[in-house]
């Protein structure tokens, strides 16, 4: 079972796809949330979740106070339970503070080079939790289309297995810093 941790939204019990996706564990998302409550927090920033799956770490920002969220996932299935699953967590918003959050079902890539175009998209928070046999060079273009996009200020996230090598870093963004909890490994960048 997944859920909403903290926030308006806490304890909303959220949809799981029931294969193709790896859930991050609440103990993981409590970790992360922790780390950026540590950075100023969420308070009106712009999320973007690649390879979003049920949408649970997007949400659980939107959850502590983003304005806006961005989900990505190019599997229909589980772009459709993000959905549901974000429709019912802006629902227990409060009615003068509705976030806005948007789903789309695109492949990652294309989405990042389409959003390119438009200016000032500023990102201020990126997770990419990509499946894990996703290549590293995939990751790297990945990586490097999304620096266009983010806030001065961005933090990106991406979680991986700690059997993953360390994501090569594309000019532009610079490691922040490393965690591992369990198989799961967290790089934190921001613009370089």
């Amino acid at each position: 079972m997944t859920r909403i941790i903290a926030g308006f939204a806490g304890s909303l019990t959220l949809a799981v796809p029931r294969s193709g996706t790896r859930p991050t564990s609440d103990r993981v998302r409590e970790a992360i949330f922790s780390a950026l409550e540590s950075r100023g927090g969420l308070d009106g920033l712009t999320v973007l979740d690649l390879y979003a799956g049920s949408g649970a770490l997007a949400l659980e920002a939107i959850s502590r106070g983003a304005a806006s969220a961005l989900l990505v996932e190019k599997n229909a299935g589980a772009a459709g339970i993000a959905k549901k699953n974000a429709a019912r967590v802006v629902a227990a918003a409060p009615t003068d503070a509705r976030p806005r959050v948007e789903v789309v079902t695109q492949a990652v890539l294309p989405r990042l080079r389409a959003s390119a175009a438009v200016a000032g998209a500023g990102y201020d928070v990126v997770f990419l939790d990509p499946p894990y046999d996703l290549g590293d060079a995939e990751l790297t273009e990945t990586l490097a289309a999304l620096v266009p996009l983010l806030a001065p200020d961005a933090t990106v996230l991406v979680e991986r297995s700690t059997r993953s090598a360390e994501p090569m870093w594309p000019a532009g963004l610079t490691l922040d810093r490393t965690r591992a909890y369990g198989e799961t490994a967290l790089w934190w960048a921001t613009p370089a």
